[in-house]
């Protein structure tokens, strides 16, 4: 007989946990399965001088909302791990670690969930594993001379696993610019392969960035508010939470002695080639950056607010470096490639027609078409602070919500099959 709970949650990141604690406030039996071996494992395996982008007031788990005495700064890695596991403890969330969910697939009038640890059945199942899930390399890495130590940024921990020499990092987002940065900063020579993603000043008249982003309600922006549904996917701007938080500035890193290229478009042995697209790239951060500070401007003229004027520093060193098309890795000295070129998603495991063309759930703010089959922490579940530290609370809510109003409805499926559940899971 098979294991039995009301919902099952696949996966102890944020979101899961989040969920648990809403079901528990409605008094809803579940259980969350983790694949790791601890809480906060995603955080866990980010590099050791890693921060949060965010600023800590950003953090609002429910029933453990940010209420420290510093609201502006950024937790670094372990202040996050410490933070995730005080609050499964607290709350004594129902996790069951080292448990694998190999399968998620309709049965009856509920679902079956194959694990590590064998079947189960509920009469919910929702689906918290997030959005980036594998490290993503393009596939000509693997034609990259043998020579070179290649890595994922998703595995970069510091410049000392690296093996001596130049490095190229591929990726300019988030993860590729801080990880340039520290590199460069080690006393590394580093080459950067830079995408079209965007910059924000981290502050702008006193007032950090995200802060700029709250009051002008861009994290309660719908996806139907937004250019196309591309856009939920598209690449975080540069920014960086380390050491109180400073702009990332393409320009910046050409003046520190940084080379940057335009995107890889291929390697063959120890050449790569590259893309005329380096200035391109760069006056699109420069305009992203504009906008983004226009945008604040007519907002505090708008609504009269008294806050200093400043003028962002105008930098154009990136423009001054040449377009590289062609690059003698062996020549340059490169031994080591840290591809920071995103994730890519997996859902192959929920064997249940709910995807679209794209691979995508369909879903409305998590609720699928599918009867008692959720989906949480994906980026625009239903706005701008959806997938973020900032929205958990809420689309946790609704989901638990909707779980609660099903009640009687998951009595009903549990008594007209007669199932007899004396194996709870414990």
């Amino acid at each position: 007989m098979e294991k039995y709970s009301e919902t099952i949650i696949v996966g102890g990141g944020q979101y899961g946990l989040s969920t648990s604690y809403c079901l528990q406030s409605h008094g809803r039996e579940h259980v969350i399965f983790e694949k790791a071996p601890w809480a906060a494992d995603a955080w866990r395996n980010r590099w050791d001088s890693f921060t949060l982008v965010t600023p800590n007031w950003m953090i609002q788990l429910p029933g453990a909302e940010y209420q420290g005495d510093q609201p502006d700064a950024f937790m670094d890695r372990e202040q996050v791990v410490a933070y995730f596991e005080a609050y499964t403890k607290r709350y004594n969330l129902p996790v069951r670690y080292g448990v694998e969910v190999f399968s998620v697939e309709q049965y009856q009038d509920g679902f079956l969930v194959k694990t590590s640890q064998g079947d189960f059945r509920s009469a919910n199942v929702v689906i918290a594993v997030g959005f980036y899930q594998q490290p993503r390399m393009p596939d000509f890495s693997k034609n990259c001379a043998p020579y070179i130590h290649q890595i994922h940024s998703a595995h970069y921990r510091n410049s000392e696993m690296l093996p001596a020499g130049p490095v190229l990092v591929v990726g300019s987002a988030q993860s590729g610019s801080q990880i340039a940065e520290e590199l460069n900063e080690s006393g590394r020579k580093i080459y950067l392969s830079v995408s079209t993603t965007g910059r924000f000043p981290r502050r702008y008249r006193g007032v950090d960035a995200t802060m700029w982003m709250q009051k002008m309600g861009y994290f309660e922006r719908t996806v139907d508010q937004l250019p196309s549904t591309q856009a939920r996917f598209a690449a975080s701007a540069h920014g960086t939470g380390k050491n109180g938080g400073h702009t990332i500035n393409l320009h910046q890193f050409a003046r520190d002695g940084i080379t940057l290229f335009g995107r890889l478009r291929n390697i063959e042995g120890s050449h790569a080639y590259l893309a005329p697209d380096l200035h391109d790239n760069l006056a699109k951060a420069d305009q992203f950056e504009l906008g983004f500070v226009q945008e604040i401007d007519q907002y505090i003229q708008q609504n009269g607010l008294d806050v200093p004027e400043e003028t962002l520093p105008l930098l154009t060193d990136g423009f001054a470096q040449d377009q590289i098309l062609e690059l003698d890795l062996k020549a340059a000295g490169i031994r080591n490639i840290v591809w920071a070129t995103g994730y890519s998603r997996d859902f192959s495991w929920v064997r249940i027609p709910v995807f679209d063309s794209d691979g995508l759930p369909v879903h409305e703010r998590g609720v699928t078409p599918i009867t008692g089959l959720y989906f949480n922490g994906m980026p625009f579940l239903h706005s701008g602070k959806s997938g973020l530290l900032y929205g958990a609370a809420e689309d946790a809510a609704f989901i638990a919500e909707t779980i609660d109003v099903n009640k009687n409805k998951i009595g009903k499926i549990i008594s007209e099959n007669n199932i007899q559940y004396s194996h709870r899971i414990n």
